[in-house]
Formats: structure tokens, sequence, C-alpha cells
């Protein structure tokens, strides 16, 4: 049994203001619309499918491997997309965090640069937390 890459649905309040975002800001291509609530959009091998209603929660994260997290984040900070946390160096990646008008956040991270520290973790929430030496994760006091 062969499984596909997935497409990740991300509900939004506005499909054609959402369409736009994708589109203007972050590169995406428009791949369909079906105007009454759902799109495809993609970048790359990326599929991401836009939806008006009931087909999750406002608010979701979607991990996306890309080939440089460095120069994806310049293109961002032109475009003037809305960027949660610029390149952090993690175990598993170079990360940045990039939010969309209805609060989805699409993390995007490509190899981790060797021999930089491990930076600092943004959750859902807001809050940073820091690695301790042993690999568990703390939350920082001060913010």
């Amino acid at each position: 049994m062969r499984f596909h890459a997935p497409s990740p649905i991300l509900v939004v309040r506005d499909l054609a203001a959402s369409v736009d975002y994708y589109v203007k800001l972050l590169g995406f291509t428009l791949d369909w619309m079906d105007h009454a609530d759902i799109a495809s959009v993609s970048r790359g091998d990326c599929t991401l499918f836009l939806a008006e209603g009931d087909q999750g929660e406002p608010g979701s994260w979607a991990w996306i491997g890309v080939g440089d997290a460095d120069a994806l984040y310049e293109e961002y900070r032109q475009s003037g997309a809305t960027i949660r946390t610029p390149p952090v160096n993690f175990p598993w990646a170079l990360e940045l965090q990039v939010a969309d008008p209805d609060g989805n956040v699409l993390r995007l991270g490509s190899d981790p640069k060797p021999n930089v520290p491990i930076g600092k973790w943004l959750d859902m929430r807001g809050v940073l937390w820091r690695q301790l030496s042993d690999g568990t994760w703390t939350e920082m006091e001060d913010r």
C-alpha cells in the first residue's frame, strides 16, 4: 500500500482573502477553487487545502520541509507575510514560523545548521521554551 504526501486542510474565515494571502505573500499557486468553500494551493511538492466551514479547527499548524529556511525568511520578510519567528536552529531543522490571517501556522524548516546553538521554541500560546542539557524543554521565566 503506497501513501502519498499529505495535504493539510486549513480552516479559513474568508476563502478569497486567504487564497490571495497564500498566492501573493507566500508564493503559492492556486490549483483550483470551489467558490463555495474550498481551494487548493501549492508550492513545489507542497499542497494545502484552504476551507471555509467544518473541515477542522482554526489555528492549525503544518510542518513543511523547504530547501533553505534563511532564503525563504528573506522572501517572506520582503513580501510582508506574518512571521511569528525568524529561522531558529533546532535539532530537527532550521525552522521559521509564518502565520496566515486565520491564525494557522506554517512551520517551514530546512536542514539544521551544524555547530550553531539550539534556539528558543515559540509555542501556540506565545510562550518561549529553551532546551536543557539533558534534551528536555523548559518554559522560559523571563520572556
